[in-house]
């Protein structure tokens, strides 16, 4: 076994995709499948028959266990290996929930293989993946650069962002008008240089502004 290779995991409930990303991946060099799995019990059962995967595909939506409570799972009994989460939809809720158990940030299904290839290696180097969503000047904050300065409302409003509270349920919790609530999300994107709610919560969470 080549030792540089980066070692990786698929675990996801549909089959053929399970086995064209892994056939896929395959065809790279810099990469080694250790094993599949189509749901988090499966993929604990072969974490002990296999060598540690490095980074760690996981689905979201499976049966039995789903990336959820895999992912959680993970990090209390195997903190060194990464997840990277795959997602149908480009959805906030379900990606903040990912990431709040430990997913170190996601792609699209539909990605392209060397798009995948590219993730895999950015999380397995950084420890967090950030795509379109999230720019370059973010992953120099997540790896060092100081905090800008938030308001008290703005850093309120942030802490919310990291729950499941959509943006109106935030503005009723925090006393304020949906446009309110608009001009901090404004705010926050132009001083973190971000898009979406999703980049917010991924610099909270690895600059270790919130914990969860």
């Amino acid at each position: 076994m080549q030792t540089d290779r980066i070692l990786i995991a698929i675990v996801d409930d549909h089959t053929l995709f399970r086995d064209g990303v892994a056939s896929l991946m395959r065809e790279f060099k810099e990469l080694q499948v250790v094993f599949e799995a189509e749901n988090g019990e499966q993929m604990q059962q072969m974490l002990t028959k296999h060598p540690l995967p490095q980074v760690i595909l996981m689905d979201i939506n499976m049966p039995v266990m789903d990336g959820y409570d895999a992912t959680k799972w993970l990090r209390e009994h195997y903190p060194q290996i990464r997840v990277l989460a795959l997602s149908m939809f480009e959805e906030d809720k379900a990606v903040i929930r990912m990431i709040r158990s430990g997913a170190g940030g996601y792609v699209l299904k539909e990605s392209k293989p060397r798009e995948l290839l590219e993730a895999i290696k950015a999380i397995n180097e950084k420890g967090v993946f950030v795509n379109e969503m999230v720019s370059g000047k973010l992953l120099r904050r997540v790896v060092g650069d100081s905090t800008p300065d938030f308001s008290r409302k703005e850093f309120e409003f942030l802490r919310l962002c990291c729950s499941e509270l959509t943006y109106k349920e935030i503005a009723e919790q925090m006393f304020v008008s949906p446009r309110t609530v608009d001009n901090y999300r404004e705010a926050l994107f132009l001083k973190l240089n971000v898009k979406t709610r999703t980049g917010l919560v991924l610099y909270a969470i690895q600059n270790e502004i919130f914990k969860f």
